[in-house]
């Protein structure tokens, strides 16, 4: 009722006074919203107990929350442009990981990732050198601007790059060596021959396996999405002969469209001078629990300090199915995208559709989303976190907002007794227990 009087105070002082003078009980709703007209209505909704896209529900004890890192294929123009124009943090961090990457490149990062839609500088995005170090520094970006509003993960996974902005994040490399790796890893992979081909399949790795090992020297499982979604990589003769043999045992098949065939035989050109790069680097064990797509379960210290590990990386198959079934049996129930897209949401929910976890219902929300405002997106994935459990320092949040703390009305109480009336006793203290003193 309050939001709804004349002289209601702004969006900003309200939100900023309820999250910072209320108590943070189980059981939450969050109104995210961008002007008052918004918040009105998310309230009146929250009040009527109706579904909004303003209203994010949930009860602080949904189990842990744990980060995924998007891979490849998910870049875009401009993306996370609308955090870098209104979020100093993330401004702050990108031009950072910027910084360490150029120094390696041969073009300005910036460049290229806030080049005009559609232009000749925005198509190099789909160039691997440049496709895998602007994912990882607009990843770190989106993580340091959550970590500065103070959420921290349980736990961190990513797909193929995305891995390494985990790990980097985790406390694994140091930005200048994970720029280091990142780069290499991209520039090394650019170098090798185009060609190959890499085919999605809706089939069992047990239906593909046996097939791909027929030719292994030729092409092999490069990702593992999914109980029945797996993707071929290698030679393009020997990759369409395997989709062509699904196809005829009626598995659906989608050709990529990739510049190389990663995760392949044919990365291993790569792989000597990959491994050289990686062995000069220092590395640390992980302050934030990082769970492996190359293993699809909780990485050890010494397999994250080993250059080995990171040159396995590249040949061999994403388990990312394994890795997202290995996070929900760590008890967590709330995955939080750091990308540009959701892309590994889709798949994470359908690795988890039907199985009883030990903390309930998965939920999967994304950082940013294409077609949608930067702002408004994280927004919303913050505040299904927090509903959720996710701790938040909301003075931190509002921060340089120029919200102020406004008067409230307090819990509306009922006011209705329901103590028992005791008849009053008139006998002796031995009636209260009490016993005589012999004196």
């Amino acid at each position: 009722a309050r939001a709804e009087q004349e002289d209601a105070p702004a969006a900003a002082d309200l939100g900023y006074s309820l999250a910072t003078t209320r108590a943070r009980l189980a059981h939450r709703a969050v109104v995210a919203a961008e002007d008052a007209d918004g918040v009105r209505a998310g309230l009146r909704a929250l009040a009527e107990g109706q579904e909004s896209p303003y209203v994010f529900p949930g009860t602080a004890d949904s189990g842990r929350l744990a980060f995924l890192f998007t891979g490849q294929g998910s870049q875009r123009a401009a993306m996370g442009r609308g955090l870098y124009d209104t979020q100093p943090v993330f401004a702050a961090a990108l031009d950072e990981a910027i910084g360490h990457l150029d120094l390696q490149l041969d073009r300005p990062l910036h460049e290229i990732l806030f080049a005009a839609e559609d232009s000749a500088d925005s198509a190099l995005l789909d160039e691997t050198v440049y496709a895998q170090a602007t994912l990882f520094a607009v990843e770190v970006a989106l993580f340091r601007l959550l970590e500065s509003w103070g959420v921290r993960p349980d736990y961190v996974a990513g797909h193929s790059i995305g891995e390494l902005a985990a790990a980097h994040v985790a406390g694994v490399l140091s930005l200048d060596d994970a720029a280091t790796l990142v780069a290499a890893r991209g520039r090394l992979m650019q170098e090798l021959p185009r060609g190959g081909a890499m085919v999605a399949v809706a089939a069992s790795e047990e239906t593909v396996a046996p097939l791909v090992g027929a030719l292994a020297d030729r092409v092999a499982i490069a990702a593992v999405n999914g109980s029945a979604s797996v993707v071929v990589s290698g030679e393009a003769e020997a990759v369409t002969e395997v989709a062509a043999r699904l196809e005829a045992d009626g598995h659906r098949t989608k050709r990529l469209r990739v510049s190389h065939a990663f995760h392949s035989p044919l990365m291993e050109p790569m792989l000597a001078e990959f491994r050289r790069i990686a062995e000069i680097l220092d590395y640390s064990a992980p302050r934030i629990p990082l769970v492996s797509t190359l293993t699809g379960r909780a990485a050890t210290a010494a397999e994250l300090c080993s250059p080995e590990y990171w040159v396995r990386h590249v040949r061999e198959a994403v388990r990312f199915a394994d890795g997202v079934r290995a996070l929900a049996e760590l008890g967590a129930t709330t995955f939080l995208e750091i990308g540009p897209d959701p892309v590994l949401s889709g798949l994470g929910r359908d690795c988890l559709e039907g199985l009883g976890l030990p903390g309930g219902s998965p939920v999967f929300v994304s950082a940013l989303r294409r077609g949608h405002e930067d702002p408004r997106q994280l927004s919303a994935a913050l505040a299904t976190a927090h509903a959720r459990g996710a701790r938040v320092d909301w003075e931190a949040y509002y921060a340089g907002s120029g919200a102020r703390r406004v008067e409230l009305p307090t819990y509306a109480f009922q006011r209705e007794r329901f103590w028992l009336a005791a008849p009053i006793s008139r006998g002796d203290a031995a009636g209260l227990g009490q016993v005589a003193a012999d004196h």
